[in-house]
């Protein structure tokens, strides 16, 4: 991969690179299609990154449905698909990982504690062996987002960052790998979350700005499904992702629920 990398970049060729983990979906295709109107050659790469996941995830039965995901790269016009292993990927005595200590902190991180040290890690170690120009990541990830952006600041990485938009079925769910371990009626369940983030904004348009009201209102909804259980219901500072008590300026509103054993995130920008 890296000497095709470097092949491809003394050809004056831009690189545009989608990591993902598999299990692909349309919100994938769609930051293919990104990556494809920023570059020359696009690099998808699939690998399902163990030093993310804490003790008791889903690791061993994340999907892998490998011919599924190849025949869709093609179909997408992906040109290179990058998928090692974990012996390429982590030698056995490895000791190196990558600390982001602040935009980590809250939202996902408060609950999966060393997480985003794994994502940070695996991504840097894709950006040294694809040399990519330009990367897509999806905002549905938002702190992933967040904690990638300053990475590459604070290291002085050369890459472009793309967020590309969240993707959603057509009832408002947003598209997840995960979503397919949900049951038919965890599924509809599940649509407390796209029902809550309708709420605030329309809340928002008829003048409400204050926090603990808007958290108050979508925890009322959400304890209307029984089979939701809160992890956590937050308003941030959109680039900071520091806590905010009022919607001013541009606030991003996060919620993170669980369905049955299945977790799920989701989130908004609301600008005052």
């Amino acid at each position: 991969m890296q000497q095709r990398a470097l092949v491809e970049r003394r050809k004056g060729h831009r690189i545009g690179f989608v990591p993902t983990m598999g299990c692909l979906h349309e919100g994938h295709l769609s930051l293919v299609k990104l990556a494809r109107s920023r570059a020359d050659l696009v690099v998808l790469s699939i690998y399902v990154n163990p030093i993310q996941f804490l003790p008791g995830e889903d690791f061993a039965r994340y999907p892998r449905p490998v011919e599924r995901d190849e025949a869709l790269c093609r179909a997408a016009g992906v040109d290179v698909l990058f998928y090692p292993d974990r012996d390429q990927m982590y030698a056995p005595d490895h000791s190196v990982i990558i600390e982001e200590t602040l935009l980590s902190r809250g939202l996902c991180g408060a609950s999966r504690p060393g997480h985003f040290n794994g994502v940070a890690t695996v991504v840097a170690k894709l950006f040294n062996i694809i040399m990519p120009d330009v990367a897509v990541f999806g905002q549905k990830d938002a702190q992933q987002l967040r904690v990638i952006q300053r990475m590459i600041r604070d290291l002085n990485i050369p890459v472009e960052i793309i967020p590309g938009p969240i993707v959603r079925e057509a009832d408002g769910l947003a598209m997840s790998s995960r979503n397919r371990y949900l049951t038919p009626a965890e599924r509809q369940d599940a649509l407390c979350l796209r029902r809550s983030l309708d709420h605030v904004e329309r809340r928002l348009r008829e003048g409400e700005r204050d926090v603990e009201t808007l958290r108050n209102e979508v925890a009322g909804l959400l304890a209307c499904v029984p089979a939701a259980r809160v992890e956590y219901i937050e308003f941030v500072d959109d680039v900071t992702l520091r806590s905010v008590v009022r919607v001013a300026g541009v606030v991003r509103v996060a919620l993170a629920i669980r369905i049955g054993s299945t977790r799920l995130i989701d989130n908004t920008v609301l600008e005052s």
